[in-house]
This record gives C-alpha cells, structure tokens and sequence, in this order.
C-alpha cells in the first residue's frame, strides 16, 4: 500500500485511498505510531462515494473512529484533487455530513458543518465552559494566559464531557488556542473543529469580527469566516511524504 503523510497547521495525517471500504482501526493505531509506524494524529482512507466525489473513513491515532476533523479536511482536499479523486471544488462525505472544500494551489478552505450549542456557559474546574459541537463536541474556555493549560484538567473534563478541550486567548480581535483532543489523548499542535468552536464563542461574545485570524500553538496562521450563516475555515497545507509499504 502507498500512504502520503500530511501536516495541516502541525496536525498530521496519514492519507490513502482504496476502493474496499473495511474497518481500517487496527492499521490507524500502527502507522500513527510514532516510533515503529510512520507517526501521525490520525488515519483518512479515502473510499468511493455514490452520494459525493468520495467517502472518508477517518481514525484518531488510538484507533477510534471521529466523525469530522477540521484540519484533516483540508489535507484530504489537497490529496483529493492531487491524486485526480476530485476537483478542486469538491464534496465529499463524513459521518458529520457533507464537506465542501476548495483548494487553490496549497491553500485549502473547507465549508464546516453547522455548529449545535450543547450546553451553555457553566463553571468547572475553575474556568468558564461552553460546550459545541463543530462536527465533534468541543468544550471552550476564555483565558488571559494560555499557560493556564493544564494536563490533568482537560483529561478530567474530557472524559467527564465526552469532548475535546480548548482554552482561547483573544488578542487584538486574534485567536490564541490550545487544544487536549480526545483520540489522541493529550495536546495537538493544532485543532480545526477546536478553533471553530473558540471563534464561534468569541463571536457570540463579539471579542472577534465575523472573520478573524487564529493561531493554535504550531503558531501557523489560519483564517476562520462566517458569511450568510456559513461557517468556512482556510490556511496551508503541506505534502510531507508518500512512501510504499
């Protein structure tokens, strides 16, 4: 089998296409392994699709199944239309519904799903919570400091809440965030569902105009819009490797 590794924004992907859709869980947990696979944050087979331009299969590293990834999308979208699986607008299918991605050159912007409030703002562990889902639940917490990050917590309010964890910091109407992801089970360098989540807060509490810049902690700039009640989320992406196994 040929896998083509991916980085989007420090998340990275480990990306193949098939046409026998299975159960590739198993194969998720050793090519992300780090030190005896090829080492990334999740799996993305690409299968075909009767509904889209072509399904995803997509398996955080510890083999469990997500339904929607923000920074996977777009690295998908570039493998997509770079392997002649899709055009350069495409659709594709997800188990959190229908993306629309556009990739211009390495620049990819994806159409997010739409974002379902499932609780409302409540104390925890010190901080603020407000809980979304973005295509997976994400709970978020405004900070002055992103320092105030800490391990143990988030792990706690993950399991508890069943959601990934996010602390924003807002900036000059600039996102700061980081993110424990749940599947990886500690902190990525960068979460595109996670980020939509904190904009989408900040915007409610209007600390940020209706487009804004954010930056998760690979420090990479990404830009997140809302227009016509659309949520879309652009930045780069980047090809790392294709190797033969």
């Amino acid at each position: 089998m040929t896998y083509t590794k991916y980085s989007a924004s420090g998340n990275d992907f480990v990306i193949f296409h098939t046409f026998v859709e299975q159960d590739f869980s198993s194969k998720a947990v050793e090519l992300c392994n780090r030190t005896e696979g090829i080492g990334a944050d999740g799996l993305v087979a690409l299968v075909p699709s009767n509904e889209a331009d072509f399904k995803w299969l997509f398996y955080n590293s510890d083999g469990s199944e997500a339904s929607m990834c923000g920074n996977a999308t777009r690295a998908v979208a570039h493998y997509a239309y770079n392997n002649g699986l899709a055009p350069s607008n495409m659709k594709f299918l997800t188990q959190a519904g229908f993306i629309e991605s556009i990739v211009e050159s390495n620049i990819v912007q994806t159409q997010m799903t739409k974002p379902l409030v499932i609780k409302e703002p409540f104390e925890q562990e010190g901080f603020t919570w407000y809980l979304i889902d973005t295509g997976v639940p994400h709970l978020v917490a405004l900070v002055d400091d992103l320092e105030k990050y800490d391990h143990d917590i988030c792990a706690k309010m993950r399991y508890e809440h069943n959601a990934n964890v996010n602390l924003v910091k807002v900036e000059d109407k600039k996102l700061y965030v980081r993110t424990y992801e749940r599947g990886v089970e500690g902190e990525t360098k960068a979460c595109g569902t996670g980020m939509v989540a904190c904009f989408l807060r900040c915007l409610d509490l209007n600390l940020v105009d209706e487009k804004a810049l954010v930056y998760p902690i690979s420090k990479e700039e990404l830009t997140i819009s809302k227009i016509d009640g659309k949520i879309y989320f652009k930045g780069a992406v980047k090809k790392v490797f294709t190797t033969t196994i």
